[in-house]
């Protein structure tokens, strides 16, 4: 695929994300997706959508800052705002295969309520 044609997977992801359209996220990984967080360690995609999938309902606007594409491979950092005030900034790693995504890993970033920086749980 095309740095264009990742850069475009990219938005219709996180499009789909807020649009709260599990079956759009769904389609977009591969059936060996693997996901990674300071939390979960390369789980499964069933585990994913069982862990990690929340309705957006809670996010007021989410922004993608930047989209780095080399080969089959994306760094992506974005700003989400939540309804309550508070703000985060994170960055995720995509590897893309066959016109999909196999594995994203996301690196948290700081988190803020109101313009302060609040402390997250370890």
């Amino acid at each position: 695929m095309s740095r264009t044609a990742h850069t475009e997977m990219i938005w219709k992801l996180f499009a789909a994300y807020m649009a709260n359209d599990r079956k759009a996220v769904e389609d977009a990984f591969t059936d060996d997706f693997r996901f990674t967080t300071p939390y979960d360690d390369a789980i499964d995609k069933a585990t994913y959508f069982e862990r990690c999938w929340r309705v957006s309902d809670w996010i007021e606007r989410q922004q993608l800052e930047k989209i780095l594409v080399e080969g089959d491979e994306a760094f992506v950092t974005y700003r989400c705002v939540a309804k309550d005030g508070k703000d985060f900034r994170n960055t995720e790693f995509f590897v893309f295969e066959g016109g999909r995504i196999k594995r994203i890993d996301v690196y948290f970033g700081a988190a803020y309520q109101n313009g302060a920086f609040v402390s997250q749980p370890r």
